[in-house]
């Protein structure tokens, strides 16, 4: 269930959206209009990363990370920099957990100054925000 109070406050800023409840799942939704979901997916791909405290996990995940975003032509290649994709190549063989953090910077900063605002105008946004407004009760299933 999605509240308009949820909804309404991904309108005030990118952060409110991506770390709500039902906001990165939306959101996912609306960037595979965009061809952009590998974005979303690879933010939060990092944030589980992080969390990973097993360094023989940490190095499974990483090759995972690298292979499906980073690498040249990967299925779900990101638009990061030369720079970084470098810097994740030379440490990709003892990751740390900040091995991706300036990719994952990098992804949020696309996401937010082009996809966001894009989002709040589309009319997947408009359209939910408006349901829950006329429902009145609040929440969505």
């Amino acid at each position: 269930r999605v509240s308009l109070e949820e909804v309404l406050q991904w309108s005030q800023s990118f952060e409110n959206l991506v770390t709500s409840k039902h906001g990165p799942m939306i959101y996912k939704t609306y960037l595979k209009t965009e061809h952009s979901d590998e974005n979303i997916e690879f933010w939060l791909a990092c944030k589980a990363y992080k969390k990973i405290t097993s360094q023989r996990k940490r190095i499974s995940m990483a090759r995972k990370l690298f292979t499906s975003y980073i690498q040249p032509q990967a299925h779900n290649e990101i638009n990061i920099d030369s720079p970084a994709r470098k810097a994740i190549i030379r440490n990709i063989k003892e990751p740390t957990r900040s091995c991706f953090d300036e990719a994952q910077r990098i992804i949020y900063r696309h996401m937010e100054r082009d996809s966001y605002t894009r989002f709040l105008e589309s009319q997947l946004y408009q359209k939910l925000k408006h349901s829950l407004q006329t429902k009145g009760n609040n929440s969505m299933r």
